[in-house]
């Protein structure tokens, strides 16, 4: 995953490499005194320290005790929370990253978190909080990255994180959250998207507007509609393209072959139809392609098969009847290959005549094939519905 590096992002980085012991040096090195007076000065610390409390307060269970040592207003020194130079003011020292990653942490965001408006990474995966985001995490303006994957978050898909201006990395799977996707979520320019196996039902938006996300991840929800040709605007920036398991249907457009920087195109475990577009020849820098479990027809084309990256292909689980050139044995090229269970007269461990027959008996024709279930057009400054910052909990 090839995301962009800008200035917040570096911070990300620095955070875990070297402020660690920066901080640690600061609070252990200049005394207790040097400490509490900076605190007493540091109107940023002062507000972080009732965020943290409030936070603690809400917090039920922490089998690691990773918060036992959250005492006092030294917030610097505690476990899992990152302190680094302000932004505006390199002398002032500010919360700029949070981490209690793996921590098994049970318990809920409060609205006080609204309250620590430098943080710009918040690694929450692999816990237990629960309930609803609070909507003052719209204060946190220089957030870049929130990671709340495998948690027990409920609800709607959570607006807020669409009002962060600076959020580039918005990881969100294994949650319950259900309902649309809002169609805001495309025209946010965010790197990296994942929200797959959640409970979202919604169709899939017909106009992606404005994206620039390099990897985005739909699996495993409940969706539906067909791939738009709009997905085409992605083609500068989009990398991994993973909609597993996601109930699409129709046919897969040309213009996925104009996404020429993908790496990864994984369409598995859905209702596709009709030919594999030869646009797919374009792209050279995929290396996996996964279409196995849809109901593609027609001919393997070779430009797939020469791909110059291209690594595993997997086309198991379909209706193909043919494949052209060295499709028909690409792990000579040192391609690890699957196409069991399609309509291929010579392979082994194909379908039976009768249920090829069934499918081949009616072809789809692509060209005249219209999508049954599409979500309408969205214009894109309507797109969403905008968040108000939360209240300034002073």
């Amino acid at each position: 995953m090839a995301l962009s590096l800008t200035f917040h992002a570096l911070i990300s980085v620095l955070l875990h490499v070297c402020l660690v012991s920066t901080a640690k040096h600061i609070s252990h090195h200049h005394t207790s005194h040097s400490q509490n007076q900076n605190h007493n000065q540091n109107q940023h610390l002062q507000q972080a320290y009732r965020a943290l409390k409030a936070w603690k307060k809400v917090i039920y269970s922490d089998p690691k005790n990773l918060t036992a040592d959250w005492v006092g207003p030294s917030v610097c020194s505690y476990t899992g929370i990152f302190c680094a130079p302000s932004l505006s003011d390199a002398n002032t020292l500010v919360i700029a990253g949070i981490d209690l990653n793996h921590g098994d942490i049970a318990g809920f965001l409060p609205e006080p978190l609204g309250l620590l408006s430098d943080v710009a990474l918040i690694h929450l995966n692999s816990n237990r909080f629960c309930g609803i985001l609070p909507r003052s995490l719209a204060n946190l303006s220089l957030l870049y990255e929130l990671d709340l994957s495998n948690n027990r978050f409920v609800g709607p898909f959570p607006d807020v994180v669409l009002s962060l201006p600076s959020l580039k990395y918005l990881d969100l799977r294994y949650n319950e959250f259900e309902g649309p996707l809002p169609p805001k979520l495309f025209s946010n320019p965010l790197d990296a998207i994942f929200v797959n196996n959640n409970r979202l039902t919604s169709l899939i938006p017909r106009d992606f507007t404005g994206t620039t996300a390099s990897v985005v991840v739909f699996a495993n929800n409940d969706f539906s509609g067909c791939l738009p040709p709009t997905i085409a605007r992605f083609a500068d920036t989009l990398e991994e393209l993973l909609l597993i398991n996601s109930s699409l249907s129709g046919c897969l457009p040309p213009e996925v072959g104009y996404l020429y920087k993908l790496r990864v195109l994984d369409m598995s475990y859905n209702s596709l139809v009709g030919p594999v577009p030869y646009s797919l020849a374009g792209l050279g820098h995929l290396e996996q392609m996964n279409l196995e479990h849809n109901m593609f027809t027609g001919t393997v084309p070779l430009g797939v098969c020469v791909l110059p990256s291209l690594l595993n292909l997997t086309i198991s689980d379909n209706y193909f009847y043919e494949e052209e050139g060295i499709c028909k044995n690409p792990t000579s090229r040192g391609i690890a290959f699957e196409d069991r269970n399609n309509c291929l007269p010579d392979k082994p461990l194909q379908r039976s005549q009768k249920a090829c027959e069934a499918v081949l008996e009616h072809p789809v024709d692509c060209y005249d094939h219209e999508c049954s279930a599409m979500a309408p057009l969205v214009a894109p400054s309507t797109a969403g519905t905008s968040i108000a910052p939360g209240p300034a909990y002073t």
